[in-house]
């Protein structure tokens, strides 16, 4: 048997990572661990990738994922010098491509595996123009005929799952939204209808499969919801919704940004602002604050700051939430206004602009969100030696902590016990210390 040549792609693509050996293993490492695969290669097993020994093939697409996100582009099988993936059947069309996205998050059982999809800042998004009219040929059930009223039926649907989510978490309320998106809206999708009944169906549609990807970020499947947020930018060009199609750009923006991937968030965020038809102040704000925060993380902070006063200038401007789209307030500019701030370095600042938050907060803001903002805001009371401070809003999260189920908010309760461990001599920390503990034994 021949010894394997050199890999000269992935040699050329390490050279320009700038990585030492032991970087780049920790790097995949860390994207397995985050995709629910924990792994532990060290430097000799990146040795030998170098000298042509091919890496197992579940952890090739980590390894395009790590330099994708290093070098910022999009980086193949071919470019890294592994052999192309076996050619899958052709996409399915919108319809069936979600049954099947669908019917695998129905089973509880398996969403353990199937959430650990891996997150991937190369997505490629298609614009606008690439959706508008994409199901114009798909095929019709001329046994079934739908009309407004099943319009409305998924709408409500939509708006109480929704209420779920906020009310529960979305470990509780993605399998309901998955069931339902097999079982009434798809066959929905497929049935006759007039051109005005069908864009509205597919506009609902979209708006649903939005919804369950959000869902999903929420329990951190994050591949997941991307697969999920695709399929409704789909939809949405299918019945002409530009406005939904910006709505989940926008959303895709701030997932990156809460994984912390600045620069796709910006690309997101921009995609979505310059998509974004005519439209009223909040809308702008909507768009603005998503930017700024964007920027901030990127390092742009002129930018950033522009776009922050440009928000601050659509709230300001703003009459009323009636019938605008996103519901941006003044509570959401402070809480942009706290994420843009700690981006940049000013954590002190961001902690008065999270206070500023909870003033401005009203009874159509979620629990989750309460809750949420509440562990952000305590950690970052603890970063500015806020110790007893930071301890009191931990409580207070944690007293609502048993009704909420989400990965998201789970994972910031579980940091309780480790920041908290080197002020243990704090008979006020050592209670909060010990109450985090008791949650997850």
């Amino acid at each position: 048997m021949e010894a394997p040549q050199p890999n000269k792609g992935l040699e050329r693509l390490y050279r320009e990572s700038g990585w030492t050996m032991r970087q780049f293993a920790q790097e995949v490492n860390r994207i397995g661990t985050e995709r629910g695969t924990p792994l532990k290669y060290q430097q000799p097993s990146v040795s030998q990738w170098l000298k042509g020994h091919l890496p197992k093939e579940g952890t090739r697409p980590i390894i395009l994922e790590a330099f994708a996100r290093k070098l910022f582009r999009p980086i193949t099988h071919t470019e890294a010098g592994f052999p192309a993936p076996q050619v899958s059947p052709q996409q399915p069309a919108t319809v069936e491509g979600l049954i099947d996205l669908g019917r695998q998050d129905m089973d509880p059982s398996r969403r353990g595996v199937l959430g650990a999809g891996l997150f991937s800042v190369a997505l490629t998004i298609p614009g606008w123009p690439d959706v508008v009219g994409r199901m114009d040929a798909m095929r019709t059930d001329p046994q079934r005929r739908i009309g407004k009223s099943e319009v409305r039926a998924v709408k409500a649907m939509t708006e109480r799952l929704s209420d779920l989510d906020d009310e529960f978490g979305g470990r509780y309320a993605r399998p309901m939204a998955a069931a339902f998106l097999v079982n009434a809206v798809a066959p929905y999708l497929k049935a006759s209808a007039s051109t005005e009944i069908r864009e509205s169906m597919m506009s609902a549609a979209s708006f649903l499969c939005y919804l369950t990807g959000w869902m999903a970020v929420d329990e951190g499947a994050h591949g997941r919801a991307q697969q999920y947020y695709l399929k409704s930018l789909e939809l949405a060009g299918g019945s002409g919704d530009h406005m939904t199609y910006c709505h989940v750009l926008r959303g895709m923006s701030v997932q990156a940004a809460n994984l912390g991937h600045g620069r796709p968030a910006v690309r997101l965020a921009n995609a979505a602002a310059e998509a974004s038809p005519e439209s009223g102040p909040r809308m702008l704000a909507f768009m603005a604050g998503q930017q700024a925060h964007s920027y901030a993380l990127a390092g742009d902070k002129r930018n950033a700051l522009n776009s922050l006063l440009e928000a601050e200038r659509a709230v300001n401007q703003a009459e009323s939430q009636l019938g605008t789209f996103g519901g941006y307030s003044s509570a959401t500019l402070a809480y942009s206004t706290s994420e843009v701030r700690h981006a940049l370095g000013d954590t002190k600042g961001s902690v008065e602009s999270l206070q500023d938050h909870f003033r401005l907060r009203d009874s159509s803001d979620s629990k989750r969100s309460e809750i949420k903002f509440s562990a952000m805001l305590a950690e970052r009371q603890l970063e500015i030696g806020h110790l007893e401070a930071a301890c009191a809003t931990w409580g207070s999260a944690l007293d609502s902590y048993p009704e909420i189920h989400s990965g998201r908010i789970d994972e910031q309760v579980r940091r309780i016990p480790s920041l908290l461990s080197p002020y243990r001599s704090n008979s006020i920390a050592r209670q909060m210390y010990e109450r985090s503990r008791e949650i997850f034994r």
